[in-house]
């Protein structure tokens, strides 16, 4: 158990990290990784505007990235895109409270303790991007499941669940293998970390990418003209990630775009295998 603890521990200081810097992200550098050009946010916009899906990583008290995710929703708005957005940080049972902030039948105090229900991390964070999406009326969409059974199944496994906790799961599998358990690895620097403990944590971490995953495609068969601007944390937006599980399941296009964070996501160490683009932070 200590070890678990330790390897959640790590695990929510390098998703989590401290508050960024806050520089204007449309004047930051963009590299291109297939073939290392670097672009500003408006000459990727395009390309961005194409796809069903474009996952924008961040590390969750980071100011700086959650600027950067409003850049791109900002970008892709006046490219004339179909906006929604999609939220890591709401349950998918949330989907009613998100949906009445949007149409402005909720005022920002009682949204902002729906908001801590769901999510542990400062509202002013996070503040620009709704306020952003409900003066344009951009749809947003609660991706997560309950923390009760992601911690379960981090604690005791995913064969621990019962019928009525997998029944909230729907179309959710859990195959853990060698080549998603390196990545997990790589993607939240856990190196030398193994045994049953870190298989655990490995299938939540699926858990997790797999269920975002079907959220994220049961909103676009309903409403297939919207590009998702997809907020996550860093370790799930890698093409690893939610988008692998995207792809075992349908042939939706995405696009992802990593901030820079030194030791795990760098201008050099991260390829188009990893992501598309890549955010530089000077």
């Amino acid at each position: 158990m200590k070890v678990l603890v330790s390897l959640l521990a790590m695990a929510g200081l390098l998703l989590h990290g401290v508050p960024g810097c806050t520089h204007d992200p449309e004047d930051m550098v963009i590299v291109r990784l297939k073939d290392g050009r670097q672009l500003s946010l408006s000459e990727i916009a395009e390309d961005l505007k194409g796809v069903h899906m474009v996952f924008v990583g961040e590390l969750h008290n980071s100011a700086a990235h959650h600027g950067q995710q409003l850049a791109v929703i900002r970008a892709l708005t006046r490219a004339g895109a179909s906006v929604a957005v999609g939220l890591e940080m709401f349950r998918h049972g949330s989907q009613k409270d998100l949906d009445q902030w949007v149409l402005g039948q909720l005022s920002e105090k009682d949204f902002e303790r729906i908001y801590h229900d769901n999510w542990s991390y400062r509202w002013h964070l996070y503040r620009d991007i709704f306020v952003y999406a409900r003066k344009h009326q951009l749809p947003m969409i609660g991706l997560n499941v309950s923390s009760d059974i992601t911690g379960q199944v981090a604690s005791q496994g995913f064969a621990s669940l019962n019928p009525e906790q997998t029944g909230q799961l729907e179309g959710v599998t859990c195959q853990v293998d060698k080549a998603y358990m390196d990545f997990i690895r790589r993607a939240f620097s856990m190196h030398g970390h193994g045994g049953k403990d870190f298989l655990y944590f490995c299938e939540a971490q699926m858990v997790w990418d797999a269920a975002m995953a079907v959220n994220l495609m049961a909103f676009l068969s309903r409403h297939p003209e919207f590009t998702v601007v997809v907020l996550t944390g860093s370790g799930h937006a890698w093409k690893h990630g939610i988008p692998a599980q995207v792809s075992k399941r349908s042939d939706l296009s995405y696009r992802v775009i990593l901030p820079e964070i030194p030791g795990r996501a760098e201008q050099g160490k991260v390829s188009l295998e990893d992501a598309d683009y890549l955010w530089l932070t000077n």
